[in-house]
C-alpha cells in the first residue's frame, strides 16, 4: 500500500501576468542551458523572487521542464525519491516504473541503485530537459543530500538540474564550480535594481510614486523584492506616501514584523481569523479549510479565491484553483501572530491551535492522506490517533515515507509520556531497527518492559512481550546468533495474539532462518513452509518472497535441484522487476544450481547478478562475501587460476575488513583448492588446519599420498552427515571417498561407494562435483559404466561427456590485447564481450540509446541488457562513469 501523490508538488507554476521582466537574469539562466552546465544554483534569502524568476525563464527557454516542490516531509529520503521519480514521469511516463514498488517495501534497494537504474532509463531520453528542485532549503537530510551528490556526479547528458533554495545544499558545490559544472545566482544577483524598483511599484503595484520616493525605498530595503510587495501592499490607500517611507526603517526582520502587521490589520475581522487558522496547513483546498474552520461547504474555497485576487501572498498549485499555499515568508509569519493569539489572554479569540491541528489531521485520514494525518496528529498532542496512523491498514507508516517525521516526533515526546504507553517504545525499536540504527533499540525494548513491570498480564500486554521479542529475533538474525534468534522468535510467538498475523508471519520466517544458521534443516524448511503459507493467507508479499528464497536454498542443501530451480525462479518473480539487495539469495541459488549441472554461461551470469545486488547493501551485510567465493571457485572451474586466485585475495581481504569473522572457513575452503591447483601444498594444510575444515584436509592428504588418514577422516565425515541429514554435504564426501579408496588400492570398494554416491546425486542431475575431481574420477565412472555388474546408464553417458568438453575461459572473454589489460586489474569482475566492447564504443559518441539500438540493430530491451552487462563489469553505474573505466584500461 503507497502513500498517494500529491500532485500539486509538482505543479508547474505559469509566469505571472503582471511581473517585472529581467532579461539580464533570463540570459545568465541560457547560458547555463546552453554552457551544459550540470547545476544551475539559485540561492538567496527568502522573498528574492526566485521561483518567480525560474517560472518565467522556463516559460521562454523551448525545454521540457519537471518540477518538485519540496517541503519538510520531503527529508524522508524514502518519500523524496517517490516525488522525484513522479516528476520525471511528467517528461517521460515510464521512468522508475520498475523501482517504485520496492521503494516502499521494509528492505528497499540501495539508493545507489535506484538512483543508477533512475540514470540509465533517463540517458535514453531523447531531448534535453530542466529538472527543478524548488525550496531545497526545506532539506535537512544528509541522505538525501548524498543522493542529490550522487544524482549530480553521473547526470545524464539530457538533464540540466536547477535548485532554488535560501541556504547553499550540502553537496559539493566547490568541486562543481572547480570543474565549470555549476552556474549561480546569488542575492546579489537578485536584488531588484532601481530601474526594476520602480518599474514594480509604479507599474505592477500601481503606486505612481516619485523618483525620490522609488530610490529612497529602494535604499531601505536593499533590493529585497518581498520588502517591497510589503511595503506596496501596505502603502495602498495611504494619503501620504512619503512620509510612510521615512518612516520604514529597521533590519529586514523587523520590517517583516511591521509589515506584516500592517498588512493583517487592513483586512477584515474573518479574513485576518481564516489567515490565521489555516496557516497550519502546507497546502489548502477549499473542502480542507471548511473542515478545518467548522465553516460551510464552498465558503473555503470563496476565501481562497478573494485572497489569490487580493495577492494576499497566495499561490495557486493547479490550473484548476483547487489547490493553493500561502507564501512561505507569510505562512511563518501567520504561524507565529496565531500561536501569540493563542496564548495571550486565555486564547484571546478563542483560537485553540491543538484543534485545528486535530480537524485537519481528521480529514486527511479521511481522504487518505496518512502521512499528512499523522503529522497533524502529533502536532495536536493527539499521541493514540499518531501510533494508529502509524500503524496503517496494510503496511506501516514508517515504510511508506514517514520515517523521518515519524522518529523525530518519537524524539520528541517526553520519558514519562512514553512510559505511559509501552507500545509506544516498542515502536520506537521498530522504527529504529528499520532506519539500520541498530544501536538504540535494545535500550528501547528495555524501557518497554520497564514500562509492562507492574501491567496487568492481559491479551494486550502479552502481544506486546511477543512483539518486544520479535525485535530481538530480528537483532540477533542480523548479528548472525542463531542460539538467540530462536529463543526468542519462539518467546515470541508464544506470546504474540493469534490476531496479530503480520508479527507472526515476520517471526515465523525470523525463527527460520535461525534453525538455519543452527544447521537444523529439517525444521527450518517446515518453518519457512509455514511463514509461506500464513503470508499467502494475509496477503504479506514480502515475507512470502524471503520465505521462498529460503526455503530454495533449503532445498539446494538437500540436492532437490530441479525443485530449488523452479522455487528460487518463483522468489525472483515475486521480488518483481526492480528486485531487493536481498534478491541476491536466489540469483546465487540459481548459480550454484547451474554450476551444478555444469551450464557455467548461466552460472555466471546469475552469480554476476548476485554479485552486483548484494553490493548494494551496506557493508554491515556479508552476501558480497558469499557471491565472490562462488565467482572465485567459477573461475577455478574455467582455468582461470589467477582470476580465481586475485578473486579470493580481495575477499579475504574485504572479511578482515568488514569483521566477517565467520565467513572466513568459506573463503579459506576456496583457497585451498586454489592452492592445491598451483601444487602449495604446504600453504594449504596451514589453511585446512587452522580452519578446522575437513574435505580440505582430506584433499591435503591425498595430495601428499597418505591415503590411509584420507580414509579414516571421510568415514567420520561421512557418519556425521548420514547422522544430520545433510545431502549435499553427504555426497561431497562419497565422492572424495571414491577417490580414496581408488588411491589406496581397493577398486572395487570404490566402485561401490561410486555407485552410492551416483544414486545419491542422479535425482538432482549433479555433474560439476564428479567433473571437478578431473581424470580419477573420469576413469572410476567408465570403469564402473563397463563392469558386467553395472550396465551403461543415461546418467552416467552424461557425465562422461561433461568430462570430454575441453575447459575454456568465459564465452565473454576475447584473445587480444584488451582481455590481457582487463585481467590485470583486479578490480574487474570479468572481460566484455565482443559485442558489448561494440555497444561501449557506441556508448562513447553522442547516440541516444534508441539511436545505438537501432545502429546494432536490436531492440531497446536487448541494448539494455546489454549496457547493464557492461555497468556489472565495468563496476560502474552509468554511461559516463563506463566510458572513463574504460578509457582507463585502453579499451577503447
Amino acid at each position: 500500500m503507497s502513500a498517494p501523490i500529491l500532485t500539486t508538488k509538482l505543479y508547474l507554476p505559469p509566469p505571472r501576468s503582471r511581473v517585472v521582466l529581467r532579461p539580464r537574469l533570463i540570459e545568465r539562466l541560457n547560458e547555463g542551458l546552453l554552457e551544459s552546465r550540470k547545476l544551475t544554483l539559485i540561492s538567496a534569502p527568502a522573498g528574492f523572487g526566485k521561483s518567480t524568476l525560474v517560472s518565467e525563464w522556463i516559460a521562454s527557454c523551448g525545454c521540457p521542464v519537471a518540477w518538485l516542490s519540496l517541503d519538510d516531509g520531503d527529508n524522508d529520503l524514502t518519500r523524496f525519491l517517490v516525488y522525484f521519480i513522479a516528476a520525471l514521469q511528467t517528461i517521460s511516463p515510464t521512468i522508475g516504473e520498475g523501482v517504485l514498488g520496492s521503494l516502499q517495501s521494509p528492505q528497499p534497494p540501495s539508493t545507489g541503485s535506484i538512483l543508477s537504474t533512475l540514470i540509465n532509463e533517463i540517458s535514453i531520453v531523447p531531448d534535453i530537459f530542466i529538472f527543478v528542485f524548488d525550496d531545497y532549503h526545506s532539506i535537512d537530510s544528509k541522505p538525501v543530500d548524498k543522493a542529490l551528490t550522487f544524482l549530480i556526479e553521473h547526470l545524464p547528458k539530457q538533464m540540466r538540474l536547477v535548485i532554488t533554495t535560501r541556504e547553499d545544499p550540502d553537496i559539493p558545490l566547490a568541486r562543481l564550480r572547480a570543474r565549470g559544472q555549476l552556474k549561480e545566482l546569488r542575492a546579489g544577483d537578485l536584488r531588484f535594481t532601481l530601474e526594476e524598483t520602480a518599474e514594480f511599484l509604479n507599474q505592477v503595484m500601481d503606486l505612481n510614486l516619485s523618483v525620490e520616493d522609488v530610490e529612497a525605498l529602494e535604499t531601505r530595503t536593499e533590493g529585497w523584492i518581498a520588502g517591497l510587495q510589503l511595503a506596496a501592499l501596505s502603502m495602498q490607500g495611504q494619503s501620504d506616501a512619503t512620509s510612510f517611507i521615512k518612516t520604514f526603517t529597521g533590519s529586514h526582520h523587523f520590517v517583516l514584523d511591521y509589515l506584516m502587521e500592517e498588512v493583517l490589520q487592513q483586512q477584515t475581522k474573518s479574513v485576518q481569523a481564516f489567515l490565521l487558522r489555516t496557516s497550519i496547513l502546507e497546502r489548502l483546498c477549499g473542502p480542507l479549510c471548511d473542515a478545518v474552520l467548522l465553516a460551510p461547504s464552498g465558503s473555503g474555497q470563496e476565501t481562497l479565491k478573494y485572497l489569490e485576487h487580493a495577492n494576499l501572498f497566495i499561490v495557486p498549485l493547479d490550473n484548476e484553483r483547487r489547490w493553493y499555499r500561502y507564501h512561505h515568508l507569510f505562512a511563518d509569519l501567520l504561524r507565529q501572530r496565531l500561536q501569540q493569539s493563542a496564548s495571550s489572554s486565555a486564547g484571546g479569540d478563542g483560537m485553540n491551535v491543538a484543534e485545528l491541528h486535530s480537524r485537519a489531521s481528521q480529514w486527511y485520514e479521511d481522504h487518505d492522506l496518512d502521512i499528512e494525518a499523522f503529522q497533524h496528529a502529533a502536532a495536536a498532542g493527539e499521541v493514540d490517533h499518531a501510533v494508529r496512523l502509524i500503524e496503517g491498514k496494510g503496511i506501516p507508516l514508517y515504510h511508506r515515507g514517514a520515517l523521518v517525521p515519524i522518529l523525530d516526533w518519537l524524539e520528541s515526546l517526553p520519558k514519562p509520556e512514553l512510559d505511559k504507553r509501552p507500545a509506544l517504545w516498542l515502536m520506537y525499536a521498530r522504527v529504529l531497527t528499520s532506519s539500520g540504527q541498530a544501536s538504540g533499540v535494545e535500550e528501547k525494548l528495555q524501557a518497554a518492559e520497564t514500562a509492562l513491570k507492574d501491567a496487568e498480564l492481559s491479551v494486550e500486554t502479552r502481544d506486546i512481550i511477543g512483539c518486544i521479542a520479535s525485535n530481538r529475533a530480528t537483532l540477533a538474525y542480523t548479528k548472525y546468533q542463531p542460539d538467540e534468534v530462536i529463543v526468542q522468535a519462539q518467546r515470541a510467538l508464544e506470546y504474540l495474539s493469534p490476531d496479530n498475523l503480520p508479527t507472526r508471519t515476520i517471526t515465523t520466517f525470523t525463527l527460520g532462518v535461525g534453525f538455519m544458521q543452527k544447521g537444523n534443516r529439517p525444521a527450518a524448511i517446515q518453518t519457512f513452509s509455514d511463514a509461506i503459507s500464513i503470508s499467502q493467507s494475509t496477503g504479506h508479499t514480502f515475507v512470502t518472497s524471503l520465505a521462498t528464497m529460503a526455503l530454495g536454498n533449503m532445498q539446494i542443501m538437500q540436492n532437490n535441484l530441479y525443485t530449488a530451480a523452479e522455487t528460487h525462479r518463483k522468489a525472483l518473480q515475486l521480488f518483481g522487476a526492480q528486485p531487493l539487495p536481498i534478491a541476491c539469495e536466489s540469483h546465487l541459488g540459481l548459480a550454484q544450481i547451474y554450476y551444478e549441472w555444469n551450464d557455467l554461461d548461466a552460472a555466471e551470469q546469475h552469480g554476476l547478478q548476485a554479485l552486483h545486488l548484494a553490493r548494494q547493501y551496506e557493508r554491515v551485510i556479508d552476501r558480497y562475501i558469499l557471491c565472490e567465493v562462488f565467482l572465485a571457485r567459477l573461475k577455478l572451474a574455467q582455468g582461470d587460476v589467477a582470476g580465481a586466485t586475485a578473486m579470493l585475495e580481495a575477499t579475504e581481504q574485504a572479511v578482515r575488513q568488514d569483521n566477517f569473522e565467520y565467513r572466513k572457513p568459506e573463503v579459506a575452503a576456496a583457497q585451498v583448492l586454489v592452492l592445491l591447483r598451483q601444487g602449495k601444498q604446504a600453504a594449504a594444510a596451514v589453511l585446512a588446519g587452522k580452519y578446522a575444515l575437513p574435505l580440505s584436509q582430506t584433499r591435503i592428504f591425498l595430495a601428499q599420498g597418505e591415503t590411509s588418514k584420507a580414509l579414516a577422516l571421510l568415514e567420520s565425515s561421512r557418519m556425521q552427515m548420514e547422522e544430520k541429514g545433510w545431502q549435499d554435504e553427504l555426497l561431497k564426501v562419497m565422492v572424495l571417498q571414491t577417490i580414496a579408496l581408488q588411491a589406496h588400492g581397493e577398486m572395487e570398494k570404490a566402485v561401490q561407494v561410486l555407485g552410492e554416491a551416483l544414486a545419491l546425486a542422479e535425482p538432482g542431475g549433479n555433474i560439476r562435483t564428479f567433473v571437478d575431481e578431473g581424470e580419477a574420477m573420469r576413469l572410476l565412472i567408465e570403469k564402473r559404466s563397463h563392469s558386467r555388474n553395472h550396465p551403461q546408464s543415461g546418467y552416467a553417458d552424461k557425465l562422461l561427456a561433461a568430462f570430454t568438453q575441453p575447459v575454456v575461459a568465459p564465452k565473454s572473454a576475447r584473445p587480444g590485447q584488451a582481455r590481457e589489460i582487463i585481467h590485470q586489474k583486479s578490480d574487474m569482475i570479468e572481460p566484455l564481450s565482443e559485442r558489448e566492447l561494440e555497444v561501449l564504443k557506441l556508448l562513447r559518441s553522442d547516440l541516444s540509446g534508441p539511436e545505438i539500438a537501432r545502429r546494432l540493430s536490436v531492440s531497446i530491451n536487448t541494448f539494455r541488457t546489454h549496457t547493464k552487462n557492461i555497468f556489472i563489469k565495468l563496476r560502474v553505474n552509468d554511461r559516463r562513469a563506463a566510458i572513463r573505466r574504460a578509457e582507463d584500461l585502453e579499451l577503447f
